[in-house]
């Protein structure tokens, strides 16, 4: 989360806005939200102009040669950020509103993209050459602010924290997934160079982004000297869709800063008749919204056999069984009720996931993790869909400590559980003999069955009790006694101090 210095710079930019007549929060997102991209541009540039060279494979920059703006021909060097911060307040903003915008509006060539799908539509608002420079010195001072946080997701922080101003944003569910739980579950899940990876309420991509980076640092030499798999990977691996066009433009534009060049972010309502999409992803890591319940009228009818239910968290589970290959794996974020709901729904989803589906393992996962704009009590489910059952054993883990305090501050602690998470999920085979009074431990699908199909850890856990030898009560009331007669002397001294 955004504290500090950091909280201290994102509020004075907001100022900024506020005092400039730009008073509408979403028109100040999606400003700074362009400005980010447009920074982040001229960055992502430059670090993938030094990979290439370091990989020996050929990179032309955006900002390369001569750029057609309209009727004009332009150095593409002067709409790089690093250029033009340094001019006059004037020319900035004529270069801004006439050459910048234009050129990352067409930035893709590929006009069905979604970056052009979701850029097409965006208008540059600052309203006067002053108010520009300002922002582009306050963007700098918060860029070098977040420099200085290298080891946290702090952009991923300023997008959560803008978003937190939207009055609509706790109604919507748009909470940020800590990026540490993010690379997580990714890493829990190993994404493949073949994979073809969903998230289905995508939000700003954090899902999306991370798999591309775990398949940047462990998978490089196997995409990228391969023209095949390069192109799976720029085009056909990566697809989110959402029903909110600011997390779609900004996850079209963060994935883009991230090295993918077309990935396949849609506005859909993933719930609806409107999603067609059926066995066709192999891996979807998501963190669905769970606000309540929706109109049943609008979700798909094949959805509503499986759970016949309006509870959205419910209705997401059925879906990724749908849209999952047969071999196709999931990692997805659930409300702790879905584990132990003793209605039909509850149980039937469950149900379907351990007696049609292979269920491997249930994360606990502390209250805390989504301090301070949630308190809900979570885990995390990962299952493979076989359409024909497999489920033997159940992998539960009690995570305690996420390596953050789990109160509204959330600041960093020598306690985290993640490393041994991700140890003990590869290894799985070794936990068998675990005592259920461990942090982990296997559960057998007969007992899980035999147990309603409850999967709450609660349920399975052992609590080991220790015995605890008080003093016998003659002895406690003796110390009580000898304590009464103490406080009793010392009220005679106060009162002979006082001249009571």
């Amino acid at each position: 989360m955004i504290t500090g210095e950091l909280k201290n710079r994102i509020d004075s930019l907001w100022e900024i806005f506020w005092t400039g007549g730009l008073t509408n929060p979403l028109d100040v997102i999606e400003q700074m939200t362009y400005l980010m991209f447009i920074h982040d541009l001229d960055d992502s540039d430059n670090i993938h102009a030094k990979e290439s060279a370091m990989l020996g494979l050929p990179y032309e920059s955006v900002f390369a040669k001569e750029i057609q703006i309209g009727d004009r021909t332009i150095d593409g060097t002067q709409l790089k950020w690093s250029v033009f911060r340094d001019y006059p307040a004037d020319r900035m903003y004529s270069v801004m509103q006439e050459m910048v915008f234009p050129f990352i509006k067409n930035l893709h060539a590929n006009k069905d993209s979604a970056y052009s799908k979701y850029m097409d539509d965006a208008i540059f608002k600052l309203p006067t050459p002053l108010m520009l420079s300002k922002v582009v010195d306050a963007m700098d001072d918060l860029y070098a602010q977040m420099e200085r946080l290298k080891e946290t997701d702090a952009r991923g922080d300023v997008y959560e924290y803008l978003l937190s101003k939207l009055a609509t944003a706790g109604v919507n569910g748009q909470f940020r997934t800590p990026r540490h739980i993010i690379k997580m579950m990714v890493e829990l899940m190993e994404p493949k160079a073949d994979d073809t990876i969903c998230d289905p309420s995508c939000g700003t991509a954090g899902f999306l982004v991370e798999s591309g980076e775990y398949l940047r640092t462990n998978k490089k030499e196997e995409i990228f000297y391969d023209k095949v798999k390069k192109d799976h990977f720029m085009h056909h691996m990566f697809h989110g869709f959402d029903m909110d066009r600011t997390m779609l433009r900004i996850g079209a534009m963060n994935m883009m800063t991230h090295g993918v060049e077309s990935p396949f972010i849609e506005y859909r309502d993933s719930l609806s008749d409107q999603n067609p999409d059926n066995d066709k992803y192999s891996l979807i890591l998501a963190n669905p919204p769970f606000k309540g319940s929706l109109d049943a009228d609008i979700v798909s009818a094949d959805l509503l056999k499986v759970c016949k239910t309006k509870k959205t968290e419910l209705l997401f589970l059925a879906l990724f069984v749908r849209m999952l290959k047969v071999g196709g794996r999931c990692a997805c974020i659930v409300p702790d009720g879905v584990l132990f709901g003793s209605s039909k729904a509850h149980k039937d989803i469950r149900k379907e996931l351990i007696e049609n589906q292979r269920l491997e393992a249930v994360i606990s996962m502390p209250s805390g993790v989504f301090k301070p704009y949630a308190g809900v009590s979570t885990g995390i489910l990962i299952f493979t869909k076989t359409n024909y059952g497999g489920t033997d054993h159940v992998w539960f883990y009690d995570m305690q400590a996420d390596g953050f305090s789990l109160d509204d501050k959330r600041t960093a602690v020598a306690e985290n559980d993640i490393p041994d998470i991700i140890e003990r999920f590869k290894n799985r085979e070794a936990e068998a003999d675990r005592k259920r009074t461990d942090k982990s431990f296997m559960v057998s699908k007969q007992e899980i069955i035999d147990n309603d199909y409850d999967l709450s850890i609660n349920k399975y856990k052992q609590v080991e009790y220790v015995a605890v030898e008080y003093p016998p009560t003659s002895e406690i009331m003796a110390n009580i006694r000898e304590l009464e007669m103490e406080i009793g002397k010392e009220i005679d001294e106060l009162e002979r101090l006082l001249n009571i």
